[in-house]
Order: structure tokens, then C-alpha cells, then sequence
């Protein structure tokens, strides 16, 4: 006689007789149901090289299945990568290239700012972190101080945007020119010490920014400066297509204080001999006294002084006598004027 079970007698059973058995026949059922399921579609992807020697076998092989077949034709009818003849796609070789530079970008804006907007920042400070891009960094239109010195930029065309900008630090850069800068209308400050900024024309762009009151190209402190700072006429050059400027290169050249700077360049100037000036060379410098002018001198005897003190040490000694005198003067009227009867342990308040 033939007996048919049905799958919940087999399950009884084998929850009533092999309670711990279960766990391994399910993870049989499933591991046997996913490789009907997921190996297949892995083969008929095209991405049989990823697979090992019994997976490729696997997937090769014949199987009657209707997703395989689908997926075989979904592979088939992928069209094929299209050709790149101006090299717009990146290689893997220029994006390690790129890594070595630092990209501006939102997250790393709102990371150093603590802004969710970028259109909130006010205040970014982005010293080393060696940009090559600045990136995004012209949506910050509400900019007003920007730090971008010690890195490696060489254009600064995001910034055009920027027109609420009052302070900009691109030192220590490889800037060749500061033309964008020209639509910075409210630029204040500028420090562009330590680039490569060649002569007065990479200048020229500043001229229309009439707000325009310090600017720095040389900075002997820190060791940067420009090659436009070499030229004997720099400063007279700069003063002149620059006539705003209130400070140019820490020194106060025009207002309070610029007679003071002026006057210490021309003894600089004065002091300094070119290679053709006749006339005397300046010696070096001598101390005004002699070395021994300023010891001490060695005490000497006065008799004067001894008799000085001699008076002075009698008058305190009679102040001394005075003293205890009015002392035991006092202690006699207190006896003679206290009570006889008195008792010692009265308090007068």
C-alpha cells in the first residue's frame, strides 16, 4: 500500500521526535533555494570571471529556467559602453592624480564652518589643507573672511562671486594673477605674500576696488614675497597704481603714521651705499663711554656722615626714654585714681 504524507505530518514529526534537527534541514532548504534563485542570474550577468571554478560551472550549465533566460536576454540587449574620443571620462590614473589634491566641496564647507547653508557662512578658515580646486566655494555669498593660505591654488575663479568679501588671505600660493578678485567690490585686506605675482600688471586688476586699504606682497617676517617685490621701483610702482592704500606691506604709507615709516626708509635708503657711490663708508659703531663708566664706585669715609648718624642714633634712644616714661606715668595716675574698695573683677563698659 502506497502512503502519501502530507508536509505537516512530516513536520510533526520531526519537531516530535528530532526537536534539534530542524535548525539544519531550514538552512539546508534555503541555502539549496538561493543557489536555484541568485546563482543563475550571477552567470547570466556576464560576471562569470568573478566566480570560482564550481560557481562558473554551475552557471554555465544549462538551466531551465525563465529568470536565467531573461536575465540572458537583459544582458544581450545592454547597449555597449560608448566610446570616449576627447577623453571626458576620467582614468583611473587621473583620478589617483586628483587624490593628491584637495577639492573644495559642500561637506568639506559645512564641516569647517558649522553651517547646514552654505549661503550662511561668514567667517571660513581653510589654511594647509593643500587645495588644488576651490570648487563650490563661490556659493558662499555671504562670505565676508576667507583664510586660503599654505595651499597649492593657482586660479582664484570662485571667488568672483564673492561679493561681500572684505578680508582674503592667499598667501604662500602659485597664484600667477589675482584677476578675479576684480569683482570683489567690499575687498578690504589682501594678503598675497609668497606667490608668483611677476610684475605691477598682475596688479592692475585691483585698481577699481576703491575700499581697498591694506595689501601685502612681502612678508620678510614669515620669508614670503613676490618677484614683482625685487624691482628697485616696486614700491613706488604700487603706491602709484594704487593711490588708496593706506598699508602696503605692513608699513603705513599714507594718513597718521606714514611720516614716521617714511622718514625710517630714507635713512635705510641713506645707510644703504650702492655699488657706484663715491665717498666714505659708514664705520662701524662705537659706544658712546667708556666701558668702565657705568660700575659702581667704592664706598667712601665721610665724617660727616658718621656724625649724621651718631646724632640720629642719640635722638632715637632719647625718644626711647621718653617713652617708657610716659609709660610709667601712666600706670601711676591709674593707681592713684582707681577706687581703693574696687573689686578686681568689675568690668566698666
Amino acid at each position: 500500500m502506497r502512503m502519501v504524507l502530507s508536509s505537516s505530518r512530516v513536520a510533526s514529526f520531526v519537531f516530535r521526535e528530532k526537536p534539534f534537527s530542524i535548525c539544519p534541514l531550514l538552512a539546508l532548504l534555503l541555502v539549496c533555494a538561493w543557489k536555484g534563485t541568485c546563482w543563475p542570474l550571477s552567470g547570466a550577468a556576464g560576471d562569470v570571471s568573478n566566480l570560482g571554478p564550481g560557481r562558473v560551472e554551475g552557471a554555465t550549465r544549462g538551466v531551465s529556467s525563465p529568470l536565467t533566460a531573461s536575465s540572458t536576454c537583459v544582458a544581450a540587449a545592454r547597449p555597449p559602453s560608448p566610446p570616449d574620443p576627447l577623453g571626458l571620462m576620467e582614468s583611473r590614473g587621473e583620478k589617483s592624480e586628483e587624490a593628491d589634491g584637495v577639492r573644495v566641496t559642500p561637506q568639506l564647507l559645512k564641516a569647517r564652518s558649522g553651517e547646514f547653508s552654505l549661503e550662511s557662512i561668514l567667517l571660513l578658515k581653510l589654511r594647509g589643507l593643500g587645495l588644488v580646486d576651490l570648487g563650490c566655494l563661490g556659493d558662499c555669498l555671504g562670505l565676508e573672511w576667507l583664510d586660503l593660505s599654505g595651499n597649492a591654488l593657482t586660479q582664484l575663479g570662485p571667488l568672483a562671486s564673492l561679493r561681500q568679501l572684505a578680508v582674503l588671505n592667499v598667501a604662500d600660493n602659485r597664484l600667477t594673477g589675482l584677476e578675479p578678485l576684480a569683482a570683489c567690490e567690499n575687498l578690504q585686506h589682501l594678503n598675497a605674500a609668497g606667490n608668483l605675482l611677476a610684475g605691477p600688471a598682475q596688479l592692475q586688476c585691483l585698481a577699481g576696488l576703491r575700499g581697498l586699504e591694506r595689501l601685502r606682497l612681502r612678508d620678510p617676517l614669515a620669508r614670503l614675497s613676490n618677484p614683482l617685490c625685487a624691482s628697485p621701483c616696486y614700491w613706488a610702482s604700487v603706491r602709484e597704481l594704487l593711490p588708496g592704500l593706506k598699508v602696503l606691506d605692513g608699513e603705513r604709507v599714507s594718513g597718521r603714521g606714514s611720516d614716521f615709516y617714511q622718514l625710517c626708509r630714507d635713512l635705510d635708503s641713506s645707510l644703504r651705499p650702492g655699488p657706484g657711490t663715491p665717498g666714505p663708508w659708514p664705520v662701524e659703531a662705537q659706544p658712546w663711554v667708556e666701558p668702565s663708566y657705568w660700575e659702581a664706585w667704592p664706598p667712601r669715609s665721610s665724617s660727616i656722615l658718621e656724625e649724621a648718624c651718631r646724632q640720629f642714633q642719640d635722638t632715637l634712644q632719647e625718644c626711647h626714654d621718653l617713652d617708657r616714661q610716659a609709660r610709667d606715668s601712666l600706670a601711676q595716675a591709674e593707681r592713684v585714681l582707681s577706687p581703693a574698695g574696687a573689686a578686681t573683677t568689675s568690668f566698666i563698659f
